[in-house]
């Protein structure tokens, strides 16, 4: 956890930076190596004490806006959150603890999306809930079949 001064100085160089130290060409490369880790997580390998995983997600945003591929940065963002939420997957039972687990990892998925891909998020999210997957489901990357029906890429 940072301690404030991840908005110190140069923040972005200091992001791409580490990145490169760790050999990665890209932050995206340094996330896509670590599908299931949450975006704090990623911040604090990255800088324990001076980044914050907000900024590890604009600058991933911003990669993929230069990319074209928000939809999959998008999906990648349901996939940290349900690892992080679910570590054990899917719940075969949405009993009150669950539904709360599913609800929250949901819910942080939406708060999470930019603005254009939230009505989509928000059906995807629907769509989980009203025909929930296999007991046991847990994506481990942005390119899950399920994920793919639910979120398909729309970028040209």
């Amino acid at each position: 956890m940072t301690d404030g001064r991840s908005w110190e100085g140069n923040w972005k160089v200091r992001l791409y930076e580490r990145v490169r130290e760790r050999g990665y060409d890209s932050l995206t490369a340094f996330a896509e190596a670590r599908p299931t880790t949450s975006l704090v997580a990623l911040a604090e390998e990255l800088g324990p004490d001076d980044l914050a995983g907000v900024q590890v997600f604009g600058g991933l945003l911003a990669e993929a806006k230069r990319r074209k591929q928000v939809t999959r940065l998008v999906r990648s963002l349901l996939v940290r959150e349900l690892s992080q939420r679910l570590p054990n997957g899917w719940p075969a039972v949405l009993d009150d603890e669950n539904r709360l687990k599913v609800a929250v990892a949901l819910g942080t998925w939406f708060a999470c999306a930019p603005e254009p891909h939230k009505e989509r998020v928000d059906k995807a999210g629907d769509s989980l809930l009203a025909t929930p997957p296999p007991p046991g489901w847990l994506p481990r990357g942005p390119d899950d079949e399920l994920l793919l029906a639910l979120l398909p890429d729309e970028e040209a």
